[in-house]
């Protein structure tokens, strides 16, 4: 089973790149940058990793976004990623970039943008990940500052395929975004936007009002019954993150986490590794931790794992293609 886990074809569609900086690579760039951190040593940025709640989480994560100053390190930031990702038999990936993280402290939309695009074209080429870019509004800052980094973002929209929502749910709903995601899905972008960590009317204000074509987390679905038929009729994807989930106490354990009861209903689920440094784990790591919670089994790991391609922005041909892969996996395996 673990070697399962670890080679079958999978795709990871919930990855905000920044949430992967690990302490390592954070401690580097702020020598390289000249940049004073409040610990001494990679072990000191560990032990600061063991938040309580979200929004320790989030002060954190946004401190530790301070490292990044050049396009050299979001390519490294974005390199190091990919190579974990190669090693977890990710064949796709749509990663998530919060331009306002850094545009608000004076580094320029292009210097983040060109760093992670280039490492991406390298991440094809070399690694044989292909991989979309989806840039991320952050909620808990205002409707017009959003509006504000989509305009940055139209001339790179070849490259862009989707726009998204995420930071602090609670206290900002989708409905704060519904003329920013107007407006992007004017100019041609899919939407998606993480809802439903804390509660189900969020996933119904994000597929109304925001017209997403996947839910980010989106587990307290479960909450409403006709939400979860919804969701199941029309397939739109849930991009779950186990280990966050159990890391921010939106189930106190894995045991709880309900997952498996959302894939054996016929919901589409993924499994995604969101903020892998910060959280414990990349998306094999979530996948053995489900696993064991959960005791899946190896029909419900091809399930995850279909389920992933599936729910890609990917054109119906390159997607084929890799559900073809999955398949002769599958078949070698069995």
């Amino acid at each position: 089973m673990d070697r399962l886990i670890r080679d079958i074809p999978k795709a990871e569609l919930h990855i905000h790149i920044e949430g992967s900086l690990e302490p390592e690579l954070m401690f580097a760039l702020a020598e390289r940058n000249g940049i004073s951190l409040p610990y001494r040593s990679v072990a000191e940025i560990r032990q600061a990793y063991q938040f309580e709640n979200l929004q320790s989480f989030l002060d954190l994560y946004y401190a530790g976004a301070n490292v990044l100053q050049t396009e050299q390190d979001f390519y490294d930031l974005t390199w190091a990623y990919l190579q974990r990702a190669a090693e977890d038999r990710v064949h796709h990936t749509e990663i998530f970039f919060d331009p306002q993280s850094h545009t608000d402290r004076g580094i320029a939309f292009e210097t983040a943008y060109s760093g992670i695009q280039q490492a991406l074209q390298d991440g094809k080429t070399r690694l044989g990940i292909s991989s979309y870019l989806i840039l991320c509004f952050l909620r808990h800052l205002s409707a017009e500052s959003a509006m504000a980094t989509l305009e940055q973002a139209l001339p790179y929209r070849d490259q862009i395929p989707a726009v998204g929502l995420d930071s602090s749910e609670l206290g900002h709903p989708p409905a704060k975004f519904k003329a920013v995601f107007d407006r992007a899905r004017a100019e041609g972008f899919r939407t998606v936007a993480h809802a439903g960590e804390e509660a189900a009317e969020y996933i119904w204000e994000a597929i109304e009002l925001l017209q997403v074509s996947r839910i980010d987390h989106g587990v307290r679905c479960i909450d409403d019954p006709r939400l979860v038929e919804y969701l199941i009729e029309h397939q739109i994807p849930l991009t779950v993150c186990p280990l966050s989930n159990t890391k921010l106490r939106v189930f106190d354990t894995m045991e709880q986490h309900n997952i498996k009861q959302l894939l054996d209903m016929g919901l589409c689920v993924t499994v995604n590794s969101d903020d892998p440094s910060y959280f414990g784990g990349y998306v094999v790591d979530n996948f053995r931790a489900i696993q064991t919670a959960l005791h899946l089994d190896e029909q419900d790991i091809y399930q995850l794992a279909k389920n992933s391609f599936q729910a890609t922005f990917l054109e119906q041909e390159e997607k084929q293609a890799l559900l073809d892969q999955l398949e002769r996996f599958v078949s070698k395996a069995g």
